[in-house]
């Protein structure tokens, strides 16, 4: 199964926590392998600076999927002030194998 987990940056303190465990997060998401579908930030309205994360990965259930979520190092560094974990299936364009 795909989940989609958006994650809402803290304000004020959020961007700070979020530049300095960059590096960590980043290494995160590339041992999640062929699990990672889609990763990146969301924006402010301006799209000059991220205010969120949406990720998409596989997991066999929501409850892997919140274990995936918990372990990234933005959600142990405290960036996040909400994380919503969604499942989410695939529709366009169809999915790459």
């Amino acid at each position: 199964m795909l989940f989609s987990i958006i994650c809402t940056d803290k304000p004020g303190e959020g961007l700070g926590l979020r530049m300095k465990n960059r590096p960590d997060h980043l290494a995160f998401l590339a041992k999640l392998g062929d699990r990672l579908k889609l990763a990146g930030p969301l924006m402010n309205e301006a799209g000059t600076e991220p205010r969120g994360s949406l990720v998409i990965i596989e997991a066999k259930d929501i409850e892997e999927a919140r274990k995936i979520a918990s372990g990234d190092p933005y959600a142990l560094a405290g960036v996040f002030a909400n994380v919503e974990i969604r499942a989410f299936k695939w529709l366009l364009p169809e999915e790459k194998q």
